[in-house]
């Protein structure tokens, strides 16, 4: 995805680098644990100052959009891990993997194998 910044626009450039990412994220171009360009580097790219940007990743921090790491970095979020059902369907299928002796890489390659 390509953040493009209108100087002359009327929206603050915080809000434009905060709007793209949001519209990349809802529409997948985006996908969720992509990782984002640090709060620096993308300031640099873009031509604008390390607290334009930074005010831009809190916004989306506090939206739920993105999740910042610490130094690993900040990830597009997934809107779906906090579905209720989907979690505890895994939860169980982790019990049911664990009480039938299968190791983490064994579960999830029979959750491959099942996977369309």
């Amino acid at each position: 995805m390509t953040i493009t910044i209108d100087a002359m626009g009327a929206e603050p450039p915080y809000e434009q680098v905060r709007r793209q990412i949001a519209a990349g994220a809802a529409d997948g171009s985006l996908a969720a644990g992509h990782h984002l360009p640090t709060v620096r580097g993308l300031a640099a790219e873009l031509g604008l100052a390390v607290n334009t940007v930074a005010k831009a990743y809190k916004a989306l921090e506090a939206d739920g959009v993105v999740q910042t790491k610490g130094r690993a970095g900040t990830f597009v979020a997934s809107r779906h891990l906090d579905d209720t059902e989907a979690d505890a369907a895994a939860g169980s299928f982790a019990t049911t993997a664990r009480r039938q002796g299968l190791s983490r890489d064994e579960a999830v390659r029979l959750l491959e194998k099942h996977w369309p």
